[in-house]
């Protein structure tokens, strides 16, 4: 098989965004618009991938020397349109030979089986592979011109375009596949002669009909293609990732009463047989076993959900969070880097931070893992069995032994031995009467002020 390179575009400034983060940066389904592509080309095979950055981009070069390493960034500086920003690639390049897929950096819902398309074109021997789409406004997008054997002859901005040629309804996606050799070949041909003194990447359509190489193009759904160039794209790319991920999940087996109200992320993993509530969101990280329960207004991210465990309503799972078998994380409890054993129970209340809870345990309302002293994390391990009392505090580090329990109210500092009970508190006492006369001198003191008035 031809060997595959991607040049992905991700030097635009992203204005429209009106956000100080780079538009690239920003995030459907929980992970970024770079990221997102970067997965979708690694998924086609290409064993080569070089960003083209801008030259203050350092969030954005940050992230692909994370995931692809610093021989993958290309800059251009300055922006001098599309075309020139694929000759910035050219030098990473050097020592490649094959097919180069060219795309843009924000475009979310793209996927493997929507370019796979323009390798099988490559593979036909077609010279120039372009990506279409048939938008339902065509108003801001460049026609693909073609002859009567279907070749694509030009692509024609709005601004330049016929009434004939604003008729065609197959648009241009900003995707293409070429060889490298013919790819660069073209480009160094491009010119600037325009009103913006930019070098386009489209021109090589008309370049590659000049030299009578044969260009065709794929027609995708306009879903896949769509960029995000403004908060209301972003918000409609997002919305369609969800569509997507609760119909693949319904699909599978997950039951959702209300999956309009499910919020999931780009890894989230749900096993057949699992049941989720209404205004559920999953960040990422989150992996939910058969059989489990997910209630209503729960939040979940970076925590594991084993067979059979109740999660909610109104809880909160942490990274680190990791809930046995048939435990039950109830409503307003919070866990953080927490391992709660098989059958054990934190119903009401609780934060848990930094530690272990042993199977069958119970957390009373009102406990709390003291695990932060101000500069370190520490933890606490509840063992097997044991009881921990309503409005225990546990001052990390600090262990409670198996079946011990904690009297409630109690703020447990030192180590609890196995099946002891460990009390915290200072004895009670009553004074008789002593409501009945604070009563009787507030009034009088209310009276009084009365009096004055």
């Amino acid at each position: 098989m031809t060997a595959r390179a991607a040049v992905i575009l991700a030097a635009g400034q992203g204005t429209r965004m009106k956000s100080p983060l780079p538009k690239v940066l920003h995030k459907v389904g929980g992970r970024t618009l770079l990221d997102r592509v970067i997965d979708t080309v690694e998924a086609t095979g290409c064993e080569r991938i070089v960003v083209v950055v801008g030259a203050g981009a350092s969030a954005v070069r940050e992230l692909v020397v994370r995931r692809l390493g610093e021989g993958s960034i290309a800059v251009q500086d300055p922006p001098l349109g599309t075309g020139h920003a694929v000759i910035a690639a050219r030098e990473a390049l050097a020592d490649f030979q094959g097919d180069v897929l060219v795309t843009n950096a924000d475009c979310p819902l793209l996927s493997p089986h929507d370019l796979e398309p323009l390798f099988a074109l490559r593979r036909d021997k077609v010279a120039l592979a372009l990506l279409g789409f048939e938008p339902h406004d065509a108003l801001l997008y460049g026609r693909l011109i073609r002859g009567a054997d279907g070749h694509v002859l030009r692509i024609v901005e709005p601004k330049e375009a016929t009434a004939e040629e604003l008729a065609v309804r197959a648009c241009y996606a900003g995707m293409l596949c070429a060889e490298k050799g013919q790819l660069f070949g073209w480009l160094d041909r491009t010119s600037n002669q325009n009103a913006k003194g930019e070098y386009y990447l489209t021109e090589i359509v008309a370049l590659a009909a000049a030299d009578e190489a044969r260009a065709m193009a794929s027609i995708a759904p306009e879903s896949a293609v769509m960029g995000c160039d403004t908060p209301m794209q972003l918000a409609q790319a997002e919305a369609t990732f969800q569509q997507r991920r609760r119909a693949h999940f319904l699909a599978e087996g997950v039951a959702m009463l209300a999956p309009e109200t499910v919020h999931f992320s780009w890894d989230t993993q749900v096993a057949p047989g699992a049941a989720i509530e209404q205004f559920v969101v999953f960040a990422p990280g989150v992996t939910v076993e058969t059989g489990a329960v997910i209630r209503a207004f729960s939040h979940l991210e970076g925590a594991v959900v084993r067979s059979g465990a109740l999660i909610g309503p109104y809880a909160r799972l942490r990274p680190g969070a990791d809930i046995g078998e048939d435990a039950h994380i109830g409503n307003f409890v919070e866990v953080k880097k927490v391992a709660v054993g098989k059958g054990a129970k934190a119903n009401h209340l609780s934060y848990l931070g930094d530690g272990t809870v042993g199977a069958g345990a119970n957390i009373g309302a009102g406990t709390i893992f003291c695990n932060y002293d101000g500069f370190d994390k520490w933890e606490t391990h509840v063992g097997e069995g044991a009881f921990i009392g309503s409005n225990t505090a546990l001052v990390a580090p600090v262990t409670v032994g198996p079946g011990a329990y904690t009297g409630s109210g109690s703020v447990i500092t030192k180590a609890v031995g196995a099946d002891a009970l460990a009390l915290e508190r200072s004895s009670q006492v009553e004074k008789p009467g002593w409501a009945a006369r604070f009563r009787e001198r507030k009034l009088a003191e209310r009276a009084a002020k009365k009096g004055k008035a």
